[in-house]
C-alpha cells in the first residue's frame, strides 16, 4: 500500500481508506447504500489491515450512530493498528442544539463519537458540513480545545466551499488554531467541479483531498452501459437519496473510455476510475466502500499501478465538461497561471 501525505501536515495515511456508511443499516437512506452487521465489519476490517489500509472513515449521522458503535466494536483489540476519522455537524437529534458546528453540538457529539468508537482518541476530525450559523472563531477555538484536551489529533471539513475553506484557514492563521488538513469532497470522472477552486486551494494552501464516492454513487462501476438497463446494485437506481444528476451521453463516453482503457491495462473499470483520481493533484486519500469482500478486493486493486500519461489523456478528454464562470474565463489567460 502507498502512503502519501495528508495535505501539509505530517501525518501519513494508506492511499485508499475504508470508509463505514455501509454499515448498520440504521434508516432507510442508508440502507440502501447497505447494511453491513458487526460480524461482516470485522471481515472487512481485517482484509483492509491485511492489504495496507489502515484508515478508516465514519461520521456520527451514518445510520444515526450506528456506524461508529459497529467500527469501534471491530477494531477492539486492534486500535494501535488503525487511523480514525470521523465527523459532525449534522442532525444528531431533535433538540435545537443538535446540529451544527456550534461549541455546544461539537462538545457534546465529540464525546459520544469517543464512546461509540470505544476509544480515547480521534485521529482526524471532520466538519461535515459547512455551518453559516456559527462564527468560525468559536468552532475553530472549539476544534483548537479538543486537540489541546488530546481528544483529537488533526482537523479537517467536508462540502466546503472554496471561498469558506479558505476564511477557514485564514482564521485560524489569525489566531493559531489547527488549520484543516484535510477536505473530504466529492470527486469523479463524472463530476470534475473539485477541479475548479478547490483544487487550487488545496494546492496552494496543503489541504489535501479524501476523496468520498469516488465511483459517482456505482455509476462508473461497469453495471451502467449504453446497450443495457442499469444492474441491481446500483447505488444511483435503488433509492439511496443522492440526488444525483448527470447527462446520461457523458457518462456513457465516460464509460466507454474506462472499458477501452480496462481492457488495455488488464483491469475492472472501478479500479481504473479510482486509479485516475489517485494521479490527480491534491488527492491524499481515496474512500472506498463495499457491501462485500468480493468489491473490496476488486476495489484494493486500484493502487499498485499506474495508468500512462496516454490513458490519464483520453480519461481527462471523454470526462472533460465547460466549466462555470470565472474558471473559463481564467483558463483563456494561460500567461496569468502560476509556472
Amino acid at each position: 500500500m502507498e502512503y502519501r501525505r495528508f495535505g501539509r501536515s505530517g501525518l501519513r495515511v494508506p492511499a485508499l481508506s475504508f470508509g463505514t456508511a455501509t454499515f448498520g443499516g440504521g434508516n432507510a437512506f442508508f440502507r440502501a447504500w447497505g447494511s453491513t452487521d458487526a460480524k461482516g465489519a470485522e471481515r472487512l476490517i481485517d482484509v483492509c489491515l491485511d492489504h495496507g489500509i489502515s484508515l478508516f472513515d465514519s461520521a456520527d449521522a451514518y445510520s444515526d450512530g450506528l456506524a461508529e458503535t459497529i467500527l469501534g466494536a471491530a477494531i477492539k483489540g486492534k486500535r494501535n493498528r488503525v487511523l480514525i476519522s470521523t465527523k459532525a455537524t449534522f442532525a444528531t437529534g431533535t433538540g435545537p442544539n443538535d446540529y451544527g458546528s456550534s461549541r455546544q453540538h461539537l462538545l457534546d457529539t465529540v464525546d459520544k463519537s469517543l464512546q461509540r468508537l470505544g476509544t480515547d482518541h480521534i485521529d482526524l476530525y471532520q466538519l461535515h458540513g459547512q455551518d453559516l450559523n456559527t462564527p468560525l472563531e468559536e468552532t475553530l477555538s472549539t476544534l483548537d480545545q479538543l486537540v489541546r484536551s488530546g481528544k483529537v489529533r488533526y482537523v479537517g471539513c467536508s462540502n466546503f466551499s472554496g471561498w469558506h475553506l479558505m476564511k477557514s484557514l485564514c482564521v485560524s492563521d489569525r489566531y493559531g488554531y489547527p488549520r484543516h488538513i484535510s477536505h473530504q469532497a466529492y470527486y469523479s470522472l463524472l463530476h470534475r467541479d473539485y477541479e475548479w477552486e478547490l483544487m487550487p486551494l488545496g494546492q496552494a494552501e496543503g489541504v489535501g483531498a479524501m476523496v468520498w464516492s469516488p465511483l459517482g454513487w456505482g455509476t462508473l462501476t461497469g453495471k451502467i452501459r449504453r446497450d443495457r438497463e442499469p444492474q441491481p446494485g446500483t447505488r444511483a437506481f435503488d433509492g439511496a437519496g443522492t440526488g444525483l444528476k448527470y447527462d446520461q451521453e457523458h457518462l456513457f463516453a465516460i464509460v466507454d473510455a474506462l472499458d477501452e482503457i480496462a481492457r488495455e491495462a488488464g483491469r475492472t473499470i472501478p479500479q481504473v476510475a479510482l486509479n485516475w483520481l489517485l494521479q490527480r493533484p491534491t488527492v491524499s486519500n481515496v474512500i472506498i466502500g463495499a457491501r462485500n469482500e468480493q468489491q473490496l478486493i476488486e476495489n484494493i486493486g486500484a493502487v499498485g499501478w499506474s495508468l500512462t500519461p496516454e490513458q490519464v489523456a483520453r480519461l481527462d478528454a471523454a470526462s472533460d465538461t465547460p466549466p462555470p464562470y470565472p474558471t473559463w474565463h481564467q483558463r483563456g489567460s494561460p500567461e496569468l497561471k502560476e509556472f
